[in-house]
């Protein structure tokens, strides 16, 4: 049988991934994902707001993996999943509007990889939906980036786990031939890129400013949010610029009578 051979900076690497699951509802799923990501060599599962947990199907459903079921983190919200982490994936197959491109799995896999080695200290996620719906809209904006799986038009839908084994499969098959880029953000040592909960932090003092300016609208937000969303994810601040962007607001909300 072949093997994944990692060496001991690619299992450092995928040490630094987490898989989220958002609101899943069969406690089967929730096995069969953690027996996918153990399979590919990760190990951090985080549920958000699961129907059931823990539950005797996901142990069942588990095999061999019951260790990373134990090991979840169980959390009510997205934000709190994503906390800490530098850069996360949404894996969707929706069609979306006003979000970044969508990324292949492979694609997806080598900016992951390259964030982690540009930080060694932070993590990132692979963020999935629940069996029904998938990631709702306001999920899919909190996240770096989408990406999609490529499938049968016909019928692209895939089960959780199986979305979450060829995710991490993608990620682990990278990971093995993975090598930093010349000229790459990996490459400048200073380089310290900005938390999930940092940059949220600077889009709600951007919208507070906004609607202080009349520009926002809480009650009637439109597409303002997720277009600023979306800017702030191409843009991937490193934690000083988000600092000197912060400190601008400040003074301009001085300013406003």
């Amino acid at each position: 049988m072949l093997s994944l051979t990692l060496d001991h900076e690619g299992m450092r690497l995928l040490s630094h991934v987490r898989v989220v699951l958002c609101r899943p509802s069969h406690p089967g799923n929730i096995g069969a994902a953690a027996r996918a990501m153990k399979t590919m060599g990760l190990s951090r599962l985080v549920l958000v707001a699961p129907r059931r947990f823990p539950d005797p199907q996901a142990t069942a459903l588990a095999s061999g993996a019951v260790d990373v079921l134990e090991g979840a983190t169980v959390v009510e919200t997205l934000a709190e999943a994503l906390a800490g982490t530098v850069v996360s994936v949404a894996f969707t197959t929706r069609s979306r509007t006003y979000v970044q491109p969508f990324r292949t799995p492979e694609e997806s896999a080598r900016e992951v990889l390259q964030a982690l080695q540009a930080a060694p200290d932070t993590q990132a996620a692979l963020v999935f939906g629940n069996e029904t719906n998938g990631l709702a809209n306001e999920e899919v904006w909190q996240c770096t980036f989408p990406a999609t799986i490529p499938a049968n038009p016909a019928y692209s839908s895939l089960n959780l786990a199986a979305a979450v084994q060829v995710a991490c499969y993608v990620l682990a098959r990278t990971c093995e031939a993975f090598a930093p880029q010349a000229g790459a953000i990996a490459d400048a040592p200073d380089f310290v890129p900005a938390s999930h909960e940092a940059v949220e932090g600077l889009l709600a003092q951007w919208l507070a400013v906004l609607e202080r300016l009349d520009f926002y609208d809480p009650a009637s937000p439109k597409r303002l949010e997720a277009r600023l969303r979306r800017l702030l994810a191409r843009a991937r601040l490193e934690r000083a610029e988000l600092d000197i962007l912060r400190g601008m607001l400040k003074a301009v909300a001085r300013k406003i009578p």
